[in-house]
């Protein structure tokens, strides 16, 4: 029996990447998983079929969760398809790096939309929910940008450490209704959008791990699922860094 068998969960962003793991993790584990995507319709149809040849019920929705209606439209059809809730992870992001000096606002916008007001609009649309059954696991996927800040991306690391101060508040909202609310702060993962940097650059990146590697996405979607779990059942309010130890 897995961790999470029963367990309905929505993954925001589970195209490719961290959220797909997570997606494919959750499913392994026994939970009903509801996930969004936003663009190719026939990779999502594929991947919906993948998760449910792992013998849980599945279902792809086209959502942008930077858009308030968008998200509670999505939340009352998971409820309505999969007849509960249980568990948010809030992982849909963009990035538009840039130099301050050169970033357009528009470039600022659309990175906190996409990243920190979705966070906002799912959990938001949830609440009844989680409330009515008087639980729930909200796990919002952040970065350690977010922590530590990074030039060129003052838009991505405002947004991650927007999530983290959300986190802490829901935490302190929420906990007497059994509603827990964390964090992970994700460091240098290897995925498809890591694949096409400079392997010299990426080589410089890992020697300034004391892991010395990158990390998996597999490794992230281990500790989401903890998370979701009864496991995990006094956490609450922690961002949690998966790094190497990049930030200590």
């Amino acid at each position: 029996m897995g961790l999470l068998e029963g367990k309905v969960a929505i993954v925001t962003g589970a195209s490719r990447g961290i959220g797909k793991a997570i997606a494919q993790k959750f499913a392994s584990e026994g939970a009903k998983v509801a996930f969004t995507y936003l663009s190719s319709e026939e990779k999502a149809k594929s991947f919906e079929e993948e998760l449910k040849a792992a013998g849980v019920e599945a279902k792809g929705y086209k959502s942008n969760a930077g858009v308030f209606l968008e998200a509670e439209e999505l939340i009352a059809n998971v409820v309505k398809d999969f007849g509960a809730l249980d568990i948010i992870v809030n992982n849909a992001g963009i990035t538009r790096d840039n130099l301050l000096m050169r970033m357009s606002e528009e470039q600022f916008d659309e990175v906190i939309a996409t990243n920190l007001k979705s966070v906002f609009n799912t959990t938001k649309g949830a609440l009844r929910t989680f409330l009515k059954a008087r639980k729930g696991s909200i796990i919002n996927i952040g970065s350690v940008v977010g922590v530590n800040g990074n030039a060129g991306q003052s838009n991505y690391a405002a947004s991650k450490a927007g999530i983290y101060g959300f986190t802490k508040s829901v935490a302190k909202e929420l906990g007497s209704r059994n509603i827990r609310s964390n964090a992970i702060a994700p460091g240098f993962i290897a995925t498809e959008m890591t694949d096409v940097l400079d392997q010299n650059v990426v080589s410089e990146w890992v020697k300034g791990i004391p892991l010395k590697r990158a990390g998996k996405a597999e490794e992230v979607a281990d500790l989401c699922v903890f998370l979701g779990s009864d496991k995990s059942s006094y956490i609450t309010g922690q961002v949690i860094n998966v790094c190497g130890g990049m930030v200590m």
